[in-house]
């Protein structure tokens, strides 16, 4: 299998309009096509729905569902509301920070720049409670070099004791050396 890259990814939403006017206004996304129907093409169900599509940038596409039979959107209650997001790129800092007084502007609480060491992010929820992320890489030569080299051993160590191993420490604690 040759995969050439994500075609796109999909959310549920409580509100397909709400979402689009999300997107373009706080985010600047295009919004590209919509596609709805009365019958899943997949199942045969009979399940109206509105399928819309917004441009992320990069040929990334970020689509979601509007499926009104369904019963109300809910969270999965055993993930805490970090876990699940989704995390958008912009140029640098000074592009990060603009992001987030737009989104402050637009009344929104907002977290952040979190240091990462490879990145800084801010993070806010959309209109349907998804946690977004938007983030300026600030990684210093080397550093993702020693994540990817060091990334087998991590996960071998996660997976044997569900603690996390110190091999990539520096990146919050800088206490801690790269080496």
């Amino acid at each position: 299998m040759n995969i050439q890259r994500i075609h796109h990814v999909a959310y549920r939403c409580n509100n397909a309009k709400e979402t689009v006017t999300f997107y373009q206004q706080v985010l600047g996304m295009d919004f590209q096509l919509a596609i709805a129907e009365n019958e899943v093409p997949s199942t045969k169900a009979p399940d109206p729905y509105m399928h819309v599509f917004m441009d992320a940038g990069n040929g990334n596409v970020l689509a979601f569902f509007e499926i009104p039979n369904s019963p109300p959107m809910g969270k999965d209650p055993n993930t805490p509301a970090w876990v699940q997001h989704i995390a958008f790129e912009v140029a640098d800092m000074d592009a990060l920070l603009a992001a987030k007084q737009k989104v402050l502007d637009t009344g929104l609480e907002v977290i952040g720049p979190v240091e990462h060491t490879i990145f800084k992010s801010i993070y806010f929820f959309d209109p349907n409670g998804h946690r977004l992320e938007i983030a300026a890489n600030t990684a210093k030569p080397g550093m993702l070099e020693k994540l990817h080299e060091v990334a087998p051993a991590m996960l071998e160590e996660w997976d044997q004791t569900k603690r996390a191993p110190k091999h990539a420490a520096w990146l919050h604690d800088a206490s801690v050396s790269m080496d």
